[in-house]
């Protein structure tokens, strides 16, 4: 059993759970312990090789414009280099004296000045350096046509994880039934500092980023898709899902309600227990980038038809449009 990252490929920030006989990715992470796997496809097979040869077909692809400025090349040339030759004989038989200077002086200019090297060199270069600044911004276009239209577009797709989002698990809630919501969060961090699920980074995160001063674990024990169970100062503590919760007889009845909320907006709330009873709740989500509203804005102001598309459920699809 292990969890694994698979934003590169998919962009859904939270681990996805896998067991034996499930399928991974290679170029994803894998994030809790080791597991053997057998490889189905290498080199040039892979997803992620795939993507960079998409790069390259794009980079080495031609635009319409391009396509014509070569048309144009293929007649234009020939025809200032006979243009370029009648005028140097022009001078050089009724030129001033030196006659052969003017005349290779006024062929080379008209050679020069003439020839439609730009319109043919600047295409591919423009093409070749936007490509890839945008792949290395993230943006992956399919082809110089593609670039070339996209002046037309009238509806924009984004995608939700590491677009619209930052892409990583963040804390966004700390609650706690005797209001101690401090306590909760030192329980929390303290256990999580022994854990490698991205979650337990999350919050171990947060409590630093609050001034959280984290006690001592004394024992920590993870428990495969459903949470951990360490012991912090003396204290037992479980944190995980509901059904780790019921698993070990702990009612949380009365966080019910607040993590049906929490899980509307688009989180996912983790149940604290300590010595047996309920104690809290820490929500974890994928929060918005800053300054990502602002960017739909500006394309709506600009008269463009702006969606969202995502793997992730409706309901965090829902809170985060």
């Amino acid at each position: 059993h292990s969890s694994v990252d698979e934003s590169m490929l998919t962009g859904e920030p939270l681990p996805v759970e896998k067991v034996a006989g499930d399928e991974v990715i290679g170029a994803t992470v894998n994030k809790t312990g080791a597991f053997r796997f057998e490889a189905t496809r290498v080199g040039s097979d892979t997803a992620l090789a795939q993507i960079v040869r998409l790069i390259q077909e794009a980079q080495g692809s031609k635009a319409p414009i391009q396509r014509l400025a070569d048309i144009v090349s293929a007649y234009f040339v020939p025809a200032v280099i006979v243009l370029a030759l009648a005028t140097g004989a022009a001078w050089l038989a009724l030129g001033p004296e030196p006659a052969f200077s003017f005349a290779l002086k006024a062929f080379v200019t008209v050679l020069i000045i003439a020839c439609p090297c730009a319109m043919g060199l600047a295409t591919p270069t423009a093409i070749m350096v936007g490509t890839g600044k945008g792949a290395e911004h993230g943006i992956l276009i399919r082809s110089a046509e593609a670039l070339e239209t996209a002046h037309k577009l009238d509806t924009i797709v984004l995608d939700k994880t590491g677009t619209l989002t930052a892409g990583r698990p963040r804390v966004t809630d700390v609650d706690a039934l005797d209001g101690d919501a401090r306590r909760v969060l030192r329980l929390d961090a303290t256990a999580e500092r022994g854990s490698e699920h991205p979650l337990g980074e999350a919050i171990v995160e947060h409590a630093a980023s609050q001034g959280v001063a984290l006690g001592t674990t004394t024992r920590f024990a993870a428990i495969p898709g459903h949470g951990i169970d360490a012991e912090v100062d003396g204290t037992a503590v479980l944190l995980g899902n509901a059904k780790l919760m019921a698993d070990r007889g702990i009612d949380v009845g009365a966080l019910a309600e607040r993590a049906a909320r929490l899980s509307a907006a688009g989180k996912t709330p983790m149940f604290v227990a300590a010595d047996g009873k309920a104690a809290g709740l820490v929500a974890v989500a994928d929060t918005l980038k800053p300054g990502a509203a602002e960017a739909v804005a500006a394309l709506r102001r600009l008269g463009i038809d702006v969606w969202m598309l995502t793997g992730d459920n409706a309901r965090t699809a829902e809170a985060v449009a």
